[in-house]
Protein backbone atom coordinates (compact mmCIF):
# COMPACT_ATOMS: atom_id res chain seq x y z
CA UNK A 1 0.00 0.00 0.00
CA UNK A 2 1.15 3.70 -0.79
CA UNK A 3 0.01 6.93 -0.54
CA UNK A 4 -0.57 7.18 -4.22
CA UNK A 5 -2.37 4.01 -4.95
CA UNK A 6 -3.93 2.50 -1.08
CA UNK A 7 -5.34 -0.37 -3.18
CA UNK A 8 -2.32 -0.99 -5.37
CA UNK A 9 -0.69 -5.02 -4.45
CA UNK A 10 1.78 -3.80 -2.31
CA UNK A 11 -1.13 -3.35 0.68
CA UNK A 12 -0.13 -7.10 0.76
CA UNK A 13 3.31 -7.36 1.24
CA UNK A 14 3.11 -8.14 4.70
CA UNK A 15 0.65 -11.13 4.00
CA UNK A 16 2.95 -12.43 1.82
CA UNK A 17 6.29 -11.76 4.17
CA UNK A 18 3.82 -13.63 6.80
CA UNK A 19 3.53 -16.40 4.96
CA UNK A 20 6.90 -17.32 3.30
CA UNK A 21 8.50 -16.69 6.43
CA UNK A 22 11.09 -13.46 5.74
CA UNK A 23 10.80 -10.70 3.62
CA UNK A 24 9.04 -10.09 0.44
CA UNK A 25 8.02 -7.99 -1.98
CA UNK A 26 5.25 -7.38 -4.42
CA UNK A 27 4.61 -5.75 -7.46
CA UNK A 28 2.36 -5.95 -10.19
CA UNK A 29 2.61 -7.57 -14.00
CA UNK A 30 1.59 -5.72 -17.11
CA UNK A 31 -1.65 -7.18 -18.25
CA UNK A 32 -1.83 -10.65 -19.45
CA UNK A 33 1.37 -11.20 -17.33
CA UNK A 34 1.64 -14.95 -15.32
CA UNK A 35 2.19 -14.60 -11.72
CA UNK A 36 4.95 -15.91 -10.31
CA UNK A 37 7.83 -15.13 -8.14
CA UNK A 38 11.97 -14.72 -7.50
CA UNK A 39 12.16 -15.49 -4.26
CA UNK A 40 12.67 -11.81 -3.25
CA UNK A 41 9.63 -10.35 -5.29
CA UNK A 42 6.23 -11.62 -5.75
CA UNK A 43 5.01 -10.70 -9.28
CA UNK A 44 0.64 -10.75 -9.56
CA UNK A 45 -1.10 -10.00 -12.44
CA UNK A 46 -1.78 -6.41 -13.93
CA UNK A 47 -5.21 -4.68 -13.86
CA UNK A 48 -6.57 -8.30 -11.63
CA UNK A 49 -8.91 -7.14 -8.61
CA UNK A 50 -8.07 -7.20 -5.16
CA UNK A 51 -9.19 -10.94 -4.78
CA UNK A 52 -7.37 -12.23 -7.63
CA UNK A 53 -4.29 -10.82 -6.40
CA UNK A 54 -4.55 -11.80 -3.09
CA UNK A 55 -4.99 -15.61 -4.04
CA UNK A 56 -1.87 -15.02 -6.28
CA UNK A 57 -0.25 -13.93 -3.64
CA UNK A 58 -1.19 -16.63 -0.96
CA UNK A 59 -0.09 -19.10 -3.62
CA UNK A 60 3.01 -17.59 -4.46
CA UNK A 61 4.34 -16.75 -0.66
CA UNK A 62 2.87 -20.22 0.38
CA UNK A 63 5.54 -22.23 -1.48
CA UNK A 64 8.41 -20.24 -1.02
CA UNK A 65 7.32 -20.88 3.05
CA UNK A 66 6.87 -24.26 2.36
CA UNK A 67 10.46 -24.43 0.65
CA UNK A 68 8.78 -25.53 -2.45
CA UNK A 69 11.07 -23.00 -4.64
CA UNK A 70 14.41 -23.69 -3.22
CA UNK A 71 16.92 -24.27 -5.87
CA UNK A 72 17.91 -27.53 -4.86
CA UNK A 73 14.36 -28.75 -5.94
CA UNK A 74 13.72 -26.58 -8.65
CA UNK A 75 17.16 -26.58 -10.31
CA UNK A 76 16.07 -30.07 -12.31
CA UNK A 77 13.41 -28.01 -14.11
CA UNK A 78 15.50 -25.57 -15.82
CA UNK A 79 15.08 -25.98 -19.54
CA UNK A 80 11.74 -28.33 -18.87
CA UNK A 81 8.31 -25.96 -18.88
CA UNK A 82 6.07 -29.01 -18.99
CA UNK A 83 7.41 -30.58 -15.82
CA UNK A 84 7.49 -27.27 -14.25
CA UNK A 85 3.62 -26.56 -14.81
CA UNK A 86 3.28 -30.46 -13.35
CA UNK A 87 4.89 -29.61 -10.26
CA UNK A 88 3.20 -26.19 -9.76
CA UNK A 89 -0.32 -27.82 -10.35
CA UNK A 90 0.71 -30.99 -7.39
CA UNK A 91 2.90 -28.97 -5.14
CA UNK A 92 0.71 -25.90 -5.16
CA UNK A 93 -2.37 -27.96 -4.23
CA UNK A 94 -0.24 -28.94 -1.01
CA UNK A 95 0.85 -26.02 0.27
CA UNK A 96 -2.38 -24.13 -0.35
CA UNK A 97 -4.04 -27.30 1.67
CA UNK A 98 -1.65 -27.17 4.54
CA UNK A 99 -2.12 -23.31 4.55
CA UNK A 100 -5.86 -23.62 5.03
CA UNK A 101 -5.68 -24.92 8.15
CA UNK A 102 -3.66 -22.66 9.92
CA UNK A 103 -5.01 -19.26 7.93
CA UNK A 104 -9.06 -18.61 7.38
CA UNK A 105 -7.77 -16.45 4.22
CA UNK A 106 -7.11 -19.52 2.76
CA UNK A 107 -10.01 -21.50 3.48
CA UNK A 108 -12.16 -19.90 0.70
CA UNK A 109 -9.80 -20.96 -2.69
CA UNK A 110 -12.00 -24.10 -3.40
CA UNK A 111 -9.55 -26.43 -3.03
CA UNK A 112 -11.40 -29.33 -1.64
CA UNK A 113 -9.98 -32.21 -3.13
CA UNK A 114 -6.94 -33.68 -0.92
CA UNK A 115 -3.18 -33.08 -2.17
CA UNK A 116 -2.03 -36.28 -4.30
CA UNK A 117 1.53 -36.01 -2.65
CA UNK A 118 3.10 -35.28 0.84
CA UNK A 119 5.62 -33.49 0.22
CA UNK A 120 7.73 -31.33 -2.06
CA UNK A 121 10.03 -33.92 -2.48
CA UNK A 122 7.03 -36.39 -4.13
CA UNK A 123 5.32 -33.28 -6.20
CA UNK A 124 8.72 -33.26 -7.63
CA UNK A 125 9.06 -36.94 -8.51
CA UNK A 126 5.55 -37.08 -9.58
CA UNK A 127 5.79 -33.88 -12.02
CA UNK A 128 8.75 -35.95 -13.61
CA UNK A 129 7.02 -39.01 -14.42
CA UNK A 130 4.63 -39.89 -16.98
CA UNK A 131 0.98 -40.16 -14.87
CA UNK A 132 -1.59 -37.94 -15.31
CA UNK A 133 -1.92 -34.43 -14.03
CA UNK A 134 -4.18 -31.55 -14.37
CA UNK A 135 -3.60 -28.85 -15.56
CA UNK A 136 -3.29 -25.66 -12.73
CA UNK A 137 -5.78 -23.23 -12.57
CA UNK A 138 -4.55 -20.22 -14.29
CA UNK A 139 -4.21 -18.14 -11.36
CA UNK A 140 -1.94 -20.54 -10.07
CA UNK A 141 0.46 -18.53 -12.59
CA UNK A 142 4.39 -20.43 -13.10
CA UNK A 143 7.37 -21.46 -11.72
CA UNK A 144 10.94 -19.60 -13.49
CA UNK A 145 13.19 -21.91 -12.33
CA UNK A 146 15.88 -19.57 -13.69
CA UNK A 147 15.12 -16.50 -11.46
CA UNK A 148 14.95 -18.92 -8.32
CA UNK A 149 18.61 -20.25 -8.99
CA UNK A 150 21.41 -18.06 -8.81
CA UNK A 151 22.56 -16.74 -12.00
CA UNK A 152 26.13 -16.67 -14.18
CA UNK A 153 27.47 -13.61 -13.82
CA UNK A 154 27.95 -13.27 -17.42
CA UNK A 155 31.07 -12.61 -19.52
CA UNK A 156 33.48 -10.36 -17.89
CA UNK A 157 32.34 -11.15 -14.23
CA UNK A 158 34.69 -12.68 -12.03
CA UNK A 159 35.70 -16.37 -11.80
CA UNK A 160 34.11 -18.47 -8.95
CA UNK A 161 35.59 -20.88 -7.15
CA UNK A 162 33.77 -23.69 -8.49
CA UNK A 163 35.30 -22.59 -12.29
CA UNK A 164 38.91 -22.63 -11.00
CA UNK A 165 38.44 -25.55 -9.89
CA UNK A 166 36.76 -26.86 -13.28
CA UNK A 167 33.45 -27.82 -11.24
CA UNK A 168 30.54 -27.00 -13.57
CA UNK A 169 26.89 -28.22 -13.32
CA UNK A 170 25.64 -29.32 -16.31
CA UNK A 171 21.73 -28.42 -15.66
CA UNK A 172 23.06 -24.50 -15.58
CA UNK A 173 21.50 -23.63 -18.94
CA UNK A 174 18.83 -20.85 -20.15
CA UNK A 175 15.14 -21.17 -19.51
CA UNK A 176 13.47 -22.85 -22.52
CA UNK A 177 10.88 -20.02 -23.58
CA UNK A 178 8.74 -22.32 -25.27
CA UNK A 179 7.62 -25.67 -24.62
CA UNK A 180 9.49 -28.63 -25.08
CA UNK A 181 6.77 -30.83 -26.41
CA UNK A 182 7.31 -35.25 -25.98
CA UNK A 183 7.28 -35.15 -30.37
CA UNK A 184 9.79 -32.98 -30.22
CA UNK A 185 11.84 -34.65 -27.69
CA UNK A 186 11.91 -37.64 -29.54
CA UNK A 187 12.33 -36.39 -32.88
CA UNK A 188 14.35 -38.14 -35.81
CA UNK A 189 18.29 -37.75 -36.22
CA UNK A 190 19.64 -34.40 -38.03
CA UNK A 191 19.99 -35.58 -41.92
CA UNK A 192 23.46 -33.63 -41.66
CA UNK A 193 24.48 -35.91 -39.66
CA UNK A 194 24.18 -38.35 -41.59
CA UNK A 195 26.97 -36.88 -43.72
CA UNK A 196 29.72 -38.03 -41.49
CA UNK A 197 28.50 -41.61 -40.97
CA UNK A 198 31.77 -42.48 -43.51
CA UNK A 199 34.91 -44.85 -42.29
CA UNK A 200 36.72 -41.88 -41.30
CA UNK A 201 34.57 -41.39 -38.03
CA UNK A 202 34.40 -44.72 -37.00
CA UNK A 203 35.32 -43.61 -33.28
CA UNK A 204 32.24 -44.76 -31.24
CA UNK A 205 33.12 -41.80 -28.91
CA UNK A 206 33.29 -39.21 -32.46
CA UNK A 207 30.09 -40.60 -33.70
CA UNK A 208 27.75 -40.37 -29.99
CA UNK A 209 29.39 -36.66 -29.29
CA UNK A 210 28.34 -36.03 -32.84
CA UNK A 211 24.80 -37.15 -32.57
CA UNK A 212 24.09 -35.65 -29.06
CA UNK A 213 24.89 -32.22 -30.09
CA UNK A 214 24.37 -31.70 -33.49
CA UNK A 215 21.26 -34.79 -34.50
CA UNK A 216 19.58 -36.00 -31.54
CA UNK A 217 17.54 -34.30 -29.17
CA UNK A 218 17.81 -34.98 -25.89
CA UNK A 219 16.77 -38.65 -24.59
CA UNK A 220 14.28 -39.51 -21.75
CA UNK A 221 15.31 -39.67 -18.23
CA UNK A 222 15.09 -37.68 -15.32
CA UNK A 223 18.99 -36.58 -15.40
CA UNK A 224 20.05 -32.49 -16.37
CA UNK A 225 20.02 -31.39 -20.30
CA UNK A 226 23.37 -33.00 -21.24
CA UNK A 227 24.00 -35.22 -18.37
CA UNK A 228 24.23 -37.89 -20.93
CA UNK A 229 27.84 -37.16 -22.59
CA UNK A 230 30.44 -38.17 -21.20
CA UNK A 231 33.06 -36.04 -19.91
CA UNK A 232 36.64 -36.83 -19.02
CA UNK A 233 40.06 -35.50 -18.62
CA UNK A 234 39.04 -32.73 -16.28
CA UNK A 235 41.81 -32.03 -13.62
CA UNK A 236 40.85 -29.87 -10.25
CA UNK A 237 42.80 -26.88 -10.56
CA UNK A 238 43.85 -25.80 -6.73
CA UNK A 239 46.15 -22.54 -7.68
CA UNK A 240 45.99 -20.68 -10.96
CA UNK A 241 48.90 -18.40 -11.23
CA UNK A 242 51.89 -17.46 -8.76
CA UNK A 243 51.21 -17.12 -5.16
CA UNK A 244 47.57 -17.25 -6.06
CA UNK A 245 45.27 -18.38 -3.31
CA UNK A 246 44.62 -21.61 -2.58
CA UNK A 247 40.50 -22.35 -2.75
CA UNK A 248 38.75 -23.37 1.08
CA UNK A 249 38.63 -26.83 1.33
CA UNK A 250 35.13 -28.53 2.70
CA UNK A 251 36.03 -31.23 5.66
CA UNK A 252 34.11 -34.42 5.28
CA UNK A 253 33.46 -37.10 8.09
CA UNK A 254 34.95 -39.45 6.03
CA UNK A 255 38.31 -37.45 5.49
CA UNK A 256 40.12 -39.04 8.49
CA UNK A 257 43.45 -37.51 7.60
CA UNK A 258 42.11 -34.28 7.73
CA UNK A 259 42.64 -32.32 11.40
CA UNK A 260 39.13 -32.27 12.88
CA UNK A 261 37.21 -35.05 10.83
CA UNK A 262 37.95 -37.66 13.81
CA UNK A 263 36.53 -35.90 16.01
CA UNK A 264 33.45 -35.15 14.03
CA UNK A 265 33.90 -31.89 13.03
CA UNK A 266 33.09 -30.57 9.97
CA UNK A 267 33.82 -26.96 8.52
CA UNK A 268 36.31 -25.89 5.72
CA UNK A 269 40.40 -25.36 5.51
CA UNK A 270 41.12 -22.24 4.82
CA UNK A 271 45.15 -21.24 3.58
CA UNK A 272 47.32 -18.37 5.44
CA UNK A 273 49.12 -15.87 4.06
CA UNK A 274 52.82 -16.28 5.28
CA UNK A 275 53.83 -11.92 4.80
CA UNK A 276 57.64 -13.27 5.68
CA UNK A 277 58.27 -16.00 2.89
CA UNK A 278 55.84 -14.32 0.61
CA UNK A 279 53.01 -17.47 -0.14
CA UNK A 280 50.03 -19.02 1.45
CA UNK A 281 49.99 -21.94 3.71
CA UNK A 282 47.20 -23.72 2.00
CA UNK A 283 44.75 -25.66 4.35
CA UNK A 284 46.36 -23.99 7.64
CA UNK A 285 43.33 -23.37 9.62
CA UNK A 286 39.89 -24.87 10.35
CA UNK A 287 36.53 -22.92 10.28
CA UNK A 288 33.81 -24.28 11.79
CA UNK A 289 30.44 -22.59 11.56
CA UNK A 290 27.51 -23.14 13.65
CA UNK A 291 24.22 -22.08 15.21
CA UNK A 292 24.35 -20.47 18.87
CA UNK A 293 22.29 -22.63 21.22
CA UNK A 294 23.26 -21.40 24.25
CA UNK A 295 20.49 -20.91 26.93
CA UNK A 296 19.20 -17.36 26.45
CA UNK A 297 17.06 -15.24 28.92
CA UNK A 298 14.59 -13.53 26.17
CA UNK A 299 14.21 -10.59 29.06
CA UNK A 300 17.86 -9.21 27.77
CA UNK A 301 16.56 -8.97 24.32
CA UNK A 302 16.23 -5.13 24.34
CA UNK A 303 18.18 -3.46 21.56
CA UNK A 304 19.05 0.64 21.87
CA UNK A 305 17.39 1.85 18.86
CA UNK A 306 19.69 4.88 16.86
CA UNK A 307 17.21 7.19 15.13
CA UNK A 308 20.02 8.77 13.47
CA UNK A 309 21.76 5.65 12.35
CA UNK A 310 18.52 5.00 11.11
CA UNK A 311 18.32 7.98 8.74
CA UNK A 312 21.72 7.89 7.86
CA UNK A 313 21.39 4.14 6.81
CA UNK A 314 18.30 4.86 4.91
CA UNK A 315 19.76 7.19 2.52
CA UNK A 316 22.30 4.67 0.79
CA UNK A 317 21.24 4.02 -2.42
CA UNK A 318 22.99 1.16 -4.78
CA UNK A 319 20.94 1.06 -7.82
CA UNK A 320 19.67 3.24 -10.70
CA UNK A 321 15.69 4.01 -10.21
CA UNK A 322 14.39 6.26 -12.72
CA UNK A 323 11.26 8.75 -11.18
CA UNK A 324 8.65 9.78 -13.78
CA UNK A 325 7.04 12.94 -14.43
CA UNK A 326 9.42 15.47 -12.44
CA UNK A 327 9.04 18.77 -12.14
CA UNK A 328 12.93 19.13 -13.21
CA UNK A 329 15.38 16.15 -13.62
CA UNK A 330 18.18 14.84 -16.20
CA UNK A 331 15.77 14.23 -19.27
CA UNK A 332 12.27 14.87 -20.96
CA UNK A 333 9.90 11.91 -20.11
CA UNK A 334 8.19 11.67 -23.33
CA UNK A 335 4.81 9.94 -21.97
CA UNK A 336 4.45 13.05 -20.03
CA UNK A 337 5.40 15.30 -22.32
CA UNK A 338 2.60 13.47 -24.95
CA UNK A 339 0.03 13.30 -21.91
CA UNK A 340 0.47 17.31 -21.44
CA UNK A 341 -0.07 18.33 -25.21
CA UNK A 342 -3.26 15.90 -25.38
CA UNK A 343 -4.46 17.79 -21.82
CA UNK A 344 -3.72 21.09 -23.08
CA UNK A 345 -5.19 21.13 -26.61
CA UNK A 346 -8.05 19.54 -24.55
CA UNK A 347 -8.64 22.42 -22.65
CA UNK A 348 -7.14 21.26 -19.22
CA UNK A 349 -4.65 22.75 -16.63
CA UNK A 350 -1.92 20.66 -15.34
CA UNK A 351 1.50 21.26 -13.98
CA UNK A 352 4.51 20.71 -16.20
CA UNK A 353 5.72 17.65 -14.93
CA UNK A 354 7.64 16.44 -17.62
CA UNK A 355 11.39 15.32 -16.77
CA UNK A 356 12.92 11.96 -16.08
CA UNK A 357 15.20 11.95 -12.82
CA UNK A 358 17.70 9.06 -12.20
CA UNK A 359 18.57 8.74 -9.01
CA UNK A 360 20.03 5.85 -6.70
CA UNK A 361 17.52 4.35 -4.73
CA UNK A 362 17.71 0.34 -5.20
CA UNK A 363 19.33 -1.22 -2.15
CA UNK A 364 19.61 -4.81 -2.91
CA UNK A 365 22.41 -5.23 -0.57
CA UNK A 366 23.19 -8.04 2.04
CA UNK A 367 25.63 -7.61 5.31
CA UNK A 368 27.22 -9.81 7.46
CA UNK A 369 28.06 -8.71 10.79
CA UNK A 370 31.44 -10.22 12.07
CA UNK A 371 31.61 -9.66 15.57
CA UNK A 372 34.82 -10.12 17.58
CA UNK A 373 33.99 -12.54 20.69
CA UNK A 374 37.85 -13.17 21.81
CA UNK A 375 39.71 -11.99 24.94
CA UNK A 376 41.15 -9.47 23.93
CA UNK A 377 37.80 -7.39 24.40
CA UNK A 378 37.56 -7.56 27.86
CA UNK A 379 39.33 -4.17 28.71
CA UNK A 380 36.83 -1.68 29.97
CA UNK A 381 36.66 2.05 29.41
CA UNK A 382 36.20 4.96 32.50
CA UNK A 383 32.31 3.84 32.44
CA UNK A 384 33.37 0.26 33.28
CA UNK A 385 31.82 -1.02 29.80
CA UNK A 386 34.11 -3.31 27.81
CA UNK A 387 35.30 -3.19 24.63
CA UNK A 388 33.09 -6.32 23.79
CA UNK A 389 30.18 -4.67 25.37
CA UNK A 390 30.65 -1.14 22.96
CA UNK A 391 30.97 -3.91 19.84
CA UNK A 392 27.98 -6.00 20.83
CA UNK A 393 26.02 -3.03 21.27
CA UNK A 394 26.82 -1.75 17.87
CA UNK A 395 26.14 -5.09 16.26
CA UNK A 396 22.37 -5.29 17.76
CA UNK A 397 21.88 -1.50 16.64
CA UNK A 398 23.35 -2.10 13.20
CA UNK A 399 21.22 -5.56 12.42
CA UNK A 400 18.46 -4.23 13.57
CA UNK A 401 18.34 -1.28 11.68
CA UNK A 402 19.39 -2.68 8.46
CA UNK A 403 16.48 -5.52 8.83
CA UNK A 404 13.94 -2.86 9.32
CA UNK A 405 15.67 -0.99 6.07
CA UNK A 406 14.50 -4.59 4.24
CA UNK A 407 18.43 -5.56 3.45
CA UNK A 408 19.83 -9.01 4.46
CA UNK A 409 21.08 -9.27 7.21
CA UNK A 410 23.37 -12.07 9.17
CA UNK A 411 25.22 -11.76 12.21
CA UNK A 412 28.06 -14.05 13.33
CA UNK A 413 30.86 -14.01 16.54
CA UNK A 414 34.44 -15.40 16.00
CA UNK A 415 36.81 -16.74 18.16
CA UNK A 416 40.03 -18.73 17.90
CA UNK A 417 42.06 -21.44 19.91
CA UNK A 418 44.82 -22.32 17.86
CA UNK A 419 44.85 -22.37 13.78
CA UNK A 420 42.64 -25.94 14.08
CA UNK A 421 40.13 -23.87 15.98
CA UNK A 422 38.55 -21.04 14.79
CA UNK A 423 35.06 -20.97 15.32
CA UNK A 424 32.04 -18.78 14.11
CA UNK A 425 28.92 -19.20 15.91
CA UNK A 426 26.14 -18.06 14.15
CA UNK A 427 23.85 -15.34 16.18
CA UNK A 428 21.46 -14.94 12.71
CA UNK A 429 21.65 -15.96 9.61
CA UNK A 430 20.55 -14.89 6.23
CA UNK A 431 17.23 -16.59 6.38
CA UNK A 432 16.42 -15.74 9.92
CA UNK A 433 14.70 -12.96 11.06
CA UNK A 434 16.47 -11.28 14.31
CA UNK A 435 13.33 -11.93 16.56
CA UNK A 436 13.93 -11.74 20.57
CA UNK A 437 15.53 -15.04 21.10
CA UNK A 438 18.77 -14.23 18.40
CA UNK A 439 18.71 -10.64 20.11
CA UNK A 440 18.98 -12.08 23.40
CA UNK A 441 21.89 -14.72 22.57
CA UNK A 442 24.09 -11.70 21.00
CA UNK A 443 23.23 -9.70 23.89
CA UNK A 444 24.51 -12.56 26.76
CA UNK A 445 27.14 -13.48 24.21
CA UNK A 446 30.68 -13.50 26.24
CA UNK A 447 34.35 -13.18 24.78
CA UNK A 448 36.50 -16.18 25.51
CA UNK A 449 39.99 -17.27 23.92
CA UNK A 450 41.73 -15.36 20.87
CA UNK A 451 41.58 -13.20 17.49
CA UNK A 452 42.96 -15.49 14.82
CA UNK A 453 41.27 -12.59 12.81
CA UNK A 454 42.12 -13.63 8.82
CA UNK A 455 40.64 -16.99 9.47
CA UNK A 456 37.48 -15.39 10.60
CA UNK A 457 37.56 -12.60 8.10
CA UNK A 458 37.59 -15.66 4.88
CA UNK A 459 35.48 -17.56 6.42
CA UNK A 460 32.76 -15.07 7.16
CA UNK A 461 33.30 -14.34 3.43
CA UNK A 462 32.45 -17.59 2.07
CA UNK A 463 29.44 -17.41 4.26
CA UNK A 464 28.78 -13.83 2.99
CA UNK A 465 29.61 -14.76 -1.05
CA UNK A 466 27.61 -18.56 -0.95
CA UNK A 467 23.86 -16.81 1.28
CA UNK A 468 23.34 -13.03 0.32
CA UNK A 469 21.93 -13.33 -2.18
CA UNK A 470 22.19 -9.92 -3.34
CA UNK A 471 24.38 -8.01 -5.92
CA UNK A 472 25.76 -5.82 -3.45
CA UNK A 473 27.40 -7.54 -0.19
CA UNK A 474 29.06 -5.87 2.46
CA UNK A 475 31.11 -7.44 5.59
CA UNK A 476 31.05 -5.47 8.66
CA UNK A 477 33.62 -6.41 11.00
CA UNK A 478 33.33 -5.34 14.81
CA UNK A 479 36.94 -5.92 16.51
CA UNK A 480 39.57 -3.70 18.57
CA UNK A 481 42.32 -5.23 15.67
CA UNK A 482 44.18 -6.92 17.76
CA UNK A 483 44.98 -10.04 16.11
CA UNK A 484 46.43 -12.62 18.19
CA UNK A 485 46.88 -16.59 18.71
CA UNK A 486 49.23 -19.55 18.86
CA UNK A 487 51.88 -18.68 16.19
CA UNK A 488 49.82 -15.74 15.34
CA UNK A 489 51.10 -12.46 16.13
CA UNK A 490 52.87 -8.98 15.34
CA UNK A 491 53.42 -8.56 12.11
CA UNK A 492 52.52 -12.05 10.78
CA UNK A 493 49.10 -11.46 11.63
CA UNK A 494 48.61 -7.87 10.79
CA UNK A 495 49.83 -8.70 7.00
CA UNK A 496 47.32 -12.15 6.97
CA UNK A 497 44.13 -10.10 7.89
CA UNK A 498 45.23 -7.39 5.32
CA UNK A 499 45.37 -9.94 2.90
CA UNK A 500 41.83 -11.70 3.37
CA UNK A 501 40.56 -8.14 3.25
CA UNK A 502 42.44 -7.54 0.06
CA UNK A 503 41.21 -11.26 -1.23
CA UNK A 504 37.28 -10.36 -0.43
CA UNK A 505 37.44 -6.57 -2.24
CA UNK A 506 39.28 -8.72 -5.16
CA UNK A 507 35.89 -10.75 -5.35
CA UNK A 508 33.35 -8.04 -5.14
CA UNK A 509 32.84 -8.10 -1.71
CA UNK A 510 33.18 -4.71 -0.34
CA UNK A 511 34.33 -4.66 3.42
CA UNK A 512 34.52 -2.43 6.35
CA UNK A 513 36.02 -2.70 9.66
CA UNK A 514 34.93 -0.59 12.72
CA UNK A 515 36.33 -0.63 15.94
CA UNK A 516 34.48 0.86 18.91
CA UNK A 517 35.21 1.43 22.17
CA UNK A 518 38.84 0.26 21.61
CA UNK A 519 42.03 1.97 22.74
CA UNK A 520 43.89 0.76 19.85
CA UNK A 521 46.54 3.25 17.94
CA UNK A 522 45.20 4.36 14.58
CA UNK A 523 48.57 3.29 12.99
CA UNK A 524 47.99 -0.60 14.23
CA UNK A 525 44.14 -0.33 12.93
CA UNK A 526 45.53 1.15 9.27
CA UNK A 527 48.51 -2.17 9.10
CA UNK A 528 45.38 -4.56 10.03
CA UNK A 529 42.83 -2.71 8.10
CA UNK A 530 44.74 -0.72 5.93
CA UNK A 531 43.01 -2.54 2.73
CA UNK A 532 39.45 -1.81 3.67
CA UNK A 533 37.80 1.41 4.73
CA UNK A 534 37.94 1.68 8.40
CA UNK A 535 36.64 4.16 11.47
CA UNK A 536 37.09 4.14 15.22
CA UNK A 537 35.04 5.64 17.91
CA UNK A 538 34.48 5.63 21.70
CA UNK A 539 30.58 4.63 20.86
CA UNK A 540 28.49 3.97 18.13
CA UNK A 541 26.56 7.10 18.10
CA UNK A 542 29.93 8.72 17.35
CA UNK A 543 30.02 7.10 13.92
CA UNK A 544 26.08 7.13 13.38
CA UNK A 545 26.25 10.26 11.60
CA UNK A 546 28.70 9.05 8.90
CA UNK A 547 27.46 5.54 8.56
CA UNK A 548 26.10 6.43 5.06
CA UNK A 549 29.23 7.95 3.86
CA UNK A 550 31.13 4.58 5.23
CA UNK A 551 28.80 2.24 4.13
CA UNK A 552 28.27 3.85 0.34
CA UNK A 553 32.83 4.44 0.46
CA UNK A 554 33.01 0.83 1.27
CA UNK A 555 31.34 -0.25 -1.87
CA UNK A 556 32.85 2.31 -4.09
CA UNK A 557 36.12 0.70 -3.14
CA UNK A 558 35.48 -2.30 -5.03
CA UNK A 559 36.22 -0.35 -8.24
CA UNK A 560 39.70 0.76 -6.98
CA UNK A 561 42.54 -1.41 -7.21
CA UNK A 562 43.52 -3.06 -4.26
CA UNK A 563 47.24 -1.97 -2.36
CA UNK A 564 49.78 -3.83 -3.16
Amino acid sequence: MTADDPNGPERFRFLATHIAGRSVGIAELPAGGAPYTNGQVVFVSGGGSGTEQRREVLLQSALLGAGSLDPALVRSLRGRPSAARRYLALEGHRVLSELAERLPVAAGLGLDAEPRTATAADSLAAAKGKGKIDEPPEWFGTIKPAQLVASDPGPGGRATDRELRLEFDLSEIPEADEELEDSVEKSEESKILKLFENPLFSGKSVMEFLRRTAGSSRSDGDGPAGAESPVSAVRRARMVGPQARPLPTRIKFTDADKPGAAAGIGGALYPEWDVFNERYKPDWCRVVDFPLTVPTDISAARVPRDDVLRRRLARVGLGPKVLRGRADGDELDIEALIDLFVDLRSGFSRPENVYLEHRRLERNLGVLILLDASGSATDADLKGLSVHEHQRRAAATLAVTLEELGDRVAVYAFRSEGRHAVHLPAIKTFDQRFGALGRARLNQLQPSNYTRLGAGIRGAGEILKNEAGTQNRLLVVLSDGCPYDGGYEGRYAEADAAKALEELRAEGVACLCLSIGATTPADALERVFGSASHAGAATLSELSPHMDELFLSSLRELAAPAPR
